[in-house]
């Protein structure tokens, strides 16, 4: 059945809403884009005289799409090279959806993307439902075909898996940039001194190659480790310049709300590492160097009309 005008612009309307909570569900901003298309074409082969309510019937389209997705993605990670970590998206992109609340900044965070793998499909719905968008139990239970009951339940499930989730800071454009330009400079002192000063006793680094960029398949924990670990990353070598095709350009960016570095080379970009600070330091840091992830910052990046300078280092 053929889409009037009005039909086309009215799934237009919701398609930024749809992919935000795609994106919250999947983690990956290719596999968000694709779960909407696909929620595209059940819309238009649908009869759509007989849906009372447009945003409602899309969006538990979209959600048993999700569903699906997330049961298939749990198998295919299972053999997944070394760590899985979320697509990072800069800053601006209308895939991070509403920012108006503090639950729904941090349901974005690379943090938060990264603890919500500990949640089974259903958990994971219902926390982003409730959580970021502000669905009622009884709407997000007639998403998912369950009673409001057993729907609180899941939710208070989700709520305990997440329990250790710490609270996230709010950060400005121009506090990023400080927190990566001390990042950046205690990274390339050479010293790990200036790195432990700046991490938390118990921060964590996780990083995501995918088996196609030479990457740490497992986390490393503790400040000492960290920055014996980022020493060794960040030391310069021909070696390194050569795998990335040259020198590097870092530059001072805001990440899923959090102060990341982008790395550019060649005209590439070639990483983006995102850090967490905390009252105690950072308290973590995602580095994704796969190159499957790092496409739509990519395509964000060269999009851009204007860019930060460089951050000028001696790399």
């Amino acid at each position: 059945m053929l889409l009037s005008t009005h039909e086309a612009d009215l799934f237009e309307s919701l398609r930024g809403r749809l992919e935000a909570i795609a994106y919250r569900l999947l983690g990956s901003a290719g596999d968000a884009e694709d779960a909407v298309q696909d929620t595209y074409l059940r819309w238009h082969a649908a009869d759509r005289q007989r849906i009372e309510t447009p945003e409602a019937w899309l969006t538990k389209v979209l959600t048993n799409i999700c569903l699906n997705r997330l049961t298939s993605a749990r198998a295919r990670r299972e053999t997944y090279v070394g760590q899985w970590l979320p697509e990072p998206v800069l800053d601006g992109d209308r895939m991070l959806g509403p920012a108006d609340t503090a639950e729904q900044r941090e349901s974005v965070s690379m943090a938060m993307l990264t603890l919500m793998e500990r949640l089974s499909p259903k958990e994971r719905v219902v926390y982003v439902l409730r959580e970021a968008f502000g669905y009622a139990h009884r709407e997000i239970a007639e998403i998912l075909d369950v009673t409001e009951a057993n729907c609180q339940q899941i939710h208070r499930r989700a709520k305990q898996h997440l329990a250790d989730a710490r609270p996230r800071a709010e950060i400005e454009a121009a506090a990023a940039r400080k927190i990566v330009e001390e990042f950046l400079a205690a990274a390339l002192s050479g010293d790990t001194g200036p790195l432990i000063r700046l991490l938390a006793d118990d921060a964590v680094s996780l990083a995501d190659g995918g088996g196609k960029v030479v990457a740490r398949r497992t986390p490393v924990v503790g400040a000492e480790g960290i920055a014996q670990y980022l020493r060794g990353m960040f030391r310069p070598s021909d070696s390194k310049r050569g795998l990335v095709g040259g020198n590097p350009a870092f530059y001072a960016v805001v990440v899923n709300g959090e102060p990341a570095v982008l790395v550019e080379a060649a005209g590439q970009v070639v990483g983006v590492l995102c850090l967490e600070p905390a009252p105690g330091g950072l308290a973590s840091l995602h580095i994704q160097v796969n190159p499957d992830k790092l496409q739509r910052v990519a395509r964000q990046w060269a999009a851009a009309g204007s860019r930060p300078d460089p951050i000028p280092t001696a790399w």
